[in-house]
């Protein structure tokens, strides 16, 4: 059984969501605001978080980064909640190291999908052998990238998605093929929310002059080109 941490400071929603969440067989601890969270985490390592961004005592995205920071909570899988939608917010969302968003209001069916394809992704990939193409390695074992032996920092998210270019490479690849394989099967996602990480994937890469390895395809979705 799933441990997850709730982090909602709408009682009504709070409620609604920890009900759904444990007859879909998890077991949910939740949160009014990020003090209580913090002690929550301390306490036991979740397996997932959900994080509210607008929180009494300290924004969703401050507390995250926070997490970030630290060694034992740095790739704890978060999906941030809000009713924030516009592509700045999400920027905003991923940059503060979000796994994922959920935009309110927001369907227990969607909740469910969400909340299994992150857990579905923590697992650790069945495929273990390192890629090396051109000046990039990428280590799955290890969760490492690197540039010609220097190490490029990325989000868990980011790290799938250049994993899976680097399996494929020069195959053009469509935005719901990259979202079924990255973000899994039946997740209700935006095809722009590619377009997003994409982005924010090559401003990373570009640190390292290596921003063109991603390719846009048009009518055709991406390619990675080595």
């Amino acid at each position: 059984m799933s441990h997850i941490l709730l982090v909602e400071d709408e009682p009504s929603i709070q409620a609604l969501v920890a009900l759904n969440l444990r007859k879909a067989g998890y077991d949910v601890v939740a949160a009014l605001d990020a003090a209580t969270a913090v002690i929550a985490v301390d306490a036991q390592l979740p397996a997932l978080v959900l994080l509210d961004w607008m929180l009494p005592d300290r924004p969703g995205t401050d507390l995250l980064r926070h997490w970030r920071a630290n060694a034992r909570t740095a790739k704890l899988p978060v999906l941030m909640l809000t009713a924030r939608s516009e592509e700045e917010d999400i920027v905003t969302a991923l940059d503060a190291g979000a796994d994922d968003y959920l935009t309110k209001p927001f369907s227990v069916k969607e909740l469910n999908a969400r909340v299994q394809a992150l857990l579905r992704r923590a697992k650790p990939d069945a495929t273990t052998q390192s890629v090396e193409i051109g000046r990039l390695r990428l280590d799955p074992l290890t969760a490492q990238v690197t540039a010609e032996g220097e190490p490029i920092k990325l989000s868990p998210l980011e790290f799938r998605l250049l994993h899976f270019f680097m399996k494929t490479p020069n195959h053009v690849h469509s935005r719901i093929r990259i979202l079924d394989a990255v973000w899994g099967d039946h997740v209700f996602i935006e095809e722009r929310t590619v377009d997003v990480h994409i982005r924010r994937l090559r401003e990373t890469l570009a640190k390292h002059r290596l921003e063109t390895v991603i390719e846009t395809v048009r009518g055709g979705g991406y390619s990675f080109v080595g």
